[in-house]
Parts: C-alpha cells; structure tokens; sequence
C-alpha cells in the first residue's frame, strides 16, 4: 500500500512539474495572440480593449506585408522542391545501398545544422554577391535548402528505415526492377514521410531570417526581414497579428504532420497482414 501510495503521488508530481514546464514554454505564445487583438498602438498587455484593426492593417492599401508574404512563400515552395530533391536522393543511397565512405557522406549532408546560420549566410552572400545574384528569390531559395535539405533527409531516412524491406524483397522475387519496386513499393508508403519532409521543409523556409537578410534586397524582402524591419524602423503592431497568423499555421501544419503519419503507419500495418495471412510461397508449393 504504501509503495503504491509513493507511485501515484510520484505520478501526481510528475504530472504537476510536466504541467507548470510545459504552460511556461506556451506562455510567450498565448501573450502574442492575446496582444495581437490589443487596441493599443504599443501592444500591451493585457490589452485595455479588443480589436481586429491589426488584422484588417496586414491587407491594406499601401502595406507591406502581403508582397512579403508571397515572395515568403514562393521561396518557401521552391526551397521545400529542391529540399525533396537532395533528401529523397540522399535517404535512398544512405539507406538502400553500399554507399562508400557512407559516415563521410552522413556528416556532410546534415553539416549545415551544426553550423552557425549567420556563418552559412554570410558564406552564401560571399558565393552570390560576384554572381549578382542578390535578390534573386532562387538565390534565397537555394540558400534556405541549405537548412532545410538536412532535416528532411532525417525525416525521410528514418521513413525509409521504418519500412518493411521484406515487402521490397517480395516484389523483387516476383521479378520488378528497383525502378518498379520504387514507384509502387517504396515511395507509396514513404509518402507520409516525404509529407512531412516537405512540411517541414516550407517551414524551415519559410521562417527563416539570416540568410534571407544576407541575400534579400531593397525589391525582394521576405516576411522574417519585413518583421524585422518593423520592430527595428518603427512600431508597427501589426507584426503581433503577422506573429499570431505564423503561429496558427505552424499548429495547423504540425498536425497535418501527425495526422499524415498516422494514417501511413496504419496503410504499412496493413499491408504486412495481408502478407502475414498469404505467406510467402516456397519452391516447393508450400505457404511458410
């Protein structure tokens, strides 16, 4: 009795220190959307009187938030293309086959995430600027895949990882090429991880700011330099309702995240019934 006594007030415990962590990480974005519906043009808080005008500000005439918005988003959308490109070849080769010097190769794909992000943005910068290429968005957005690639090889490699080879092997003993085997095995049921990848990969993009700030020019200003513009230039509450709309989207992605891997783990566990149930026919007729 009172080692179960000691257990649950273990647990209770637990639970509380968990509880007060965890409400201390969020507290900073609970105070931003509060603010972000504050009347006061110095976004206090807590807000004297509500009010959506900073909202209704983002799209006005004259702002200049929608055009940081969308070229934020078209870099994002070409960075999380090129991003898959490298992470889908990258995962294959370090997972599927004798790839030489494969520790070599490991440490040198996720590099950039131990690297510091202003150190590879001024390397970038140095890269582009005899190029004249600042300000181009392919300029950022190849910049921004420098991030965002190494995240999404570790996402797809531990997809790749996570499924069955003997479904491969299966469809290889019934003749299909590693082409076919590819198309129809692989990639369907790495479909939820590349998801998440490309996910991953916008977000990356898309939030990024120093490399943005080292390759962005007067035209081509990206929505993390355009908030850093308005908290350094002047005081702009807007960027409380910028904060809260990237915070509501950021959620909104991380569980179109969960929900994807989750239906993918369901449609693998599936198919390896169906092959449990069949069996795998020996040469002599028999089902083992």
């Amino acid at each position: 009795m009172m080692q179960l006594r000691s257990t649950i007030a273990g647990r209770i415990a637990l639970t509380a220190i968990a509880t007060v962590i965890l409400v201390f990480l969020a507290l900073p974005i609970v105070v931003i959307l509060v603010t972000s519906f504050s009347n006061n043009a110095f976004a206090s808080f807590p807000p004297e009187a509500w009010t959506l005008n900073w909202y209704k500000a983002l799209f006005a005439d004259g702002s200049k938030w929608p055009a940081a918005l969308s070229l934020s988003a078209f870099v994002a959308c070409l960075s999380t293309v090129f991003s898959l490109i490298i992470a889908v070849t990258a995962a294959t080769a370090l997972t599927r086959s004798e790839l030489p010097l494969r520790s070599a190769v490991y440490a040198l794909v996720l590099g950039p995430l131990l690297i510091p992000q202003i150190v590879t943005a001024l390397g970038l910068f140095l890269l582009f600027e005899p190029a004249a290429m600042l300000g181009s968005p392919i300029a950022i957005a190849l910049g921004h895949t420098v991030l965002a690639s190494p995240i999404a090889v570790l996402i797809l490699i531990a997809t790749l990882r996570g499924i069955d080879e003997r479904l491969e092997d299966a469809a290889a003993s019934m003749g299909a090429n590693r082409l076919t085997i590819a198309r129809r095995i692989t990639f369907p049921l790495a479909a939820p991880g590349m998801i998440a990848a490309a996910i991953f990969s916008f977000i990356t993009s898309f939030d990024e700011f120093y490399i943005s700030q080292f390759l962005s020019s007067v035209d081509t200003v990206t929505l993390p330099v355009q908030v850093y513009n308005s908290l350094t230039f002047d005081i702009d509450p807007s960027v409380t309702a910028v904060s809260a709309i990237l915070i509501a989207f950021a959620v909104l992605a991380l569980g179109l995240v969960a929900l994807v891997r989750w239906l993918g783990s369901g449609r693998q566990n599936s198919l390896l019934s169906v092959e449990n149930t069949v069996g795998v026919a020996t040469p002599g007729g028999e089902a083992v």
